[in-house]
């Protein structure tokens, strides 16, 4: 399987999507919609915004756990990594993200 966005329907008629690799481990998940249009867009600025170092905050949680974010150019947050166990790990998935986040096929499951 390769990387893929899957687009979801999510609560109170909102959408989401996850963008996953090709193992099928999820690297980034999205702030959830109002239509599903408005998550479509979502995907494409992930596109357009993956591959710039510069668009990846580095942060970590309350529990000392590290993960990023990925900033649109307005500075709006388009998604959200999972919790590391290392910054070394944190950077292996935004690598992953730079990698797959452009090119990544998507499948509509709404």
């Amino acid at each position: 399987m390769s990387a893929h966005y899957e687009l979801k329907s999510a609560a109170n008629n909102q959408f989401l999507f996850n963008l996953k690799a090709a193992n099928g481990e999820i690297i980034l998940t999205s702030e959830t919609y109002s239509s599903r249009q408005a998550a479509l867009d979502g995907i494409e600025s992930v596109r357009t915004n993956s591959p710039h170092d510069e668009q990846f905050e580095r942060k970590v949680s309350t529990s000392s756990q590290p993960y990023f974010v990925l900033k649109a150019r307005n500075h709006e947050i388009i998604g959200r990594s999972e919790m590391y166990t290392s910054d070394g790990a944190r950077e292996k998935g935004i690598e992953s993200v730079k990698k797959n986040g452009p090119t990544a096929t998507t499948n509509d499951r709404t």
